[in-house]
């Protein structure tokens, strides 16, 4: 089995308590997947950008976890229109 880097060991964790916290809100535990999901796609060379996700991550699961969050905001980048 492969290490996992000290930033991939955090991104777990924090993809961990995202599901924790999320587990007594109905309709988060979807929504938080497919972001993790998508944002997985992000290459693992681009560190700052990996960062920055982490840090937003950070402060979004502290509003996630105050009992009056009813919606969550988006982790990833805004789809570009053609």
């Amino acid at each position: 089995m492969a290490r996992h880097s000290k930033l991939q060991t955090q991104v777990l964790a924090l993809y961990r308590h995202f599901l924790r916290a999320g587990r007594d809100k109905p309709g988060f535990i979807p929504r938080i997947r497919d972001e993790f999901r998508e944002n997985s796609r992000i290459k693992k060379t681009d560190v700052m950008y990996i960062e920055y996700l982490y840090r937003r991550g950070q402060r979004q699961l502290e509003q996630l976890r105050d009992v009056n969050t009813k919606q969550l905001g988006s982790f990833s980048k805004p789809k570009e229109e053609n």
